[in-house]
């Protein structure tokens, strides 16, 4: 899991560099090009401006023909020419004519003008802009840059959505195997525990053992809901809760109390109790071993929020770490010596995918404690 993981993320990170790299790339390119082109209109208007002071200075036995011919070939780069007074006296490759004097003054602002000496102190300006096929080359790389961006963020998502499927294959699997493995077992132990009854009827600690047997028998139905979509029913939250502390009161260490803390009237939510009660232990199994063997409480909360069931999970551990508190629901990610980092991953699916709710950190502490919230619309 955690190679995949590591797989994963190196894969993001080359696909941000050579996003970049490309990015990088075409916009260079695109600006040489540009800039190529900017000199290349620049240089055709030189010619163009030399051709109308030709054709102002000729007289009447001047062959005009080439001239008028490169006059007339510019059929792309908007040219405005004004008097020096700015008055507009002709124009070409402009459709709207209505603003054809301030948009010779925005050309002038710009810089981009020729003059014409025409004799006498007068002269003519030829006011020109890029052409359409500049302009568009000039936004192209920006375009390019999106277009790879959005590649990359697809890309990344089907990753990461190849990633949850993955895990999802996996989480299935395991769930079932498991369920599967201790279903002869589990059978075993009740033939015993009947044998037993039969032997020793007075036995008080038979009663016991028929608790944790079914305790098994429930274990395996949750492994075997995995994977399918199990119907929630409504049921009282209240009773939820207080099935998880009547049974890890009897298996955590008397140092930790565990108490809980309900409106007077049952709150009643969709949910599946069985896989809810897992998710919630879960929790409390987390907060007394982040009590490492010292003396805590934990405190379940069951509040009510206008449209929202909120429990929320208080201990008095270690807490967790700020940089951790993110990681926390990953797939692999623990700080215990032993243990595979399932649990919390297999809580949120449960909460999440199940119910359509939220869980999360809602607050922790070094050396404090930790309370975790899990939200269910009604």
């Amino acid at each position: 899991m955690r190679q995949w993981t590591d797989r994963i993320r190196q894969v993001k990170i080359w696909l941000v560099v050579a996003a970049v790299l490309i990015a990088a790339a075409s916009l260079f390119v695109s600006h040489q090009l540009v800039s190529d082109l900017k000199q290349e209109e620049r240089t055709k208007m030189d010619l163009w401006a030399k051709a109308m002071n030709f054709v102002q200075e000729a007289d009447g036995e001047t062959d005009l023909s080439l001239a008028l011919a490169f006059i007339e070939g510019n059929t792309t780069i908007p040219v405005i020419v004004t008097d020096a007074q700015g008055s507009v006296l002709e124009y070409r490759n402009i459709e709207d004519s209505t603003g054809v004097a301030d948009y010779a003054h925005s050309m002038r602002e710009a810089g981009d003008t020729i003059s014409i000496d025409i004799g006498g102190g007068d002269y003519l300006l030829v006011c020109y802009d890029e052409s359409t096929l500049l302009k568009r080359l000039t936004q192209y790389p920006y375009w390019q840059l999106g277009i790879v961006m959005i590649f990359v963020v697809v890309a990344i998502f089907a990753l990461l959505s190849s990633k949850r499927a993955e895990q999802n294959k996996v989480w299935v699997g395991l769930s079932k195997e498991t369920a599967h493995q201790l279903g002869t077992p589990i059978s075993s132990l009740m033939a015993w525990t009947e044998m037993l009854k039969e032997n020793y009827p007075n036995d008080e600690l038979i009663p016991e053992l028929e608790q944790d047997v079914r305790r098994l028998e429930r274990i395996a139905e949750r492994f075997s809901k995995i994977g399918s979509l199990p119907e929630p029913v409504d049921t009282p939250m209240n009773e939820v809760l207080d099935h998880v502390i009547a049974y890890m009161d009897k298996r955590t260490s008397q140092k930790v109390s565990i108490k809980g803390h309900y409106p007077s009237h049952p709150v009643v939510v969709k949910v599946n109790a069985s896989l809810f009660e897992w998710v919630i232990e879960n929790l409390c199994k987390n907060a007394v071993d982040a009590m490492e063997g010292q003396a805590g409480k934990i405190d379940l909360w069951l509040l009510e929020e206008d449209d929202i069931v909120a429990v929320e999970v208080v201990d008095t551990g270690k807490g967790i770490r700020k940089k951790n508190v993110k990681n926390v629901f990953r797939p692999g990610f623990t700080t215990k010596a032993r243990g595979w980092g399932l649990g919390l991953s297999l809580a949120q699916r449960i909460v999440e995918e199940y119910h359509h709710g939220r869980i999360f950190v809602k607050q922790s502490e070094v050396g404090r404690g930790t309370t975790f919230r899990i939200e269910l619309k009604r």
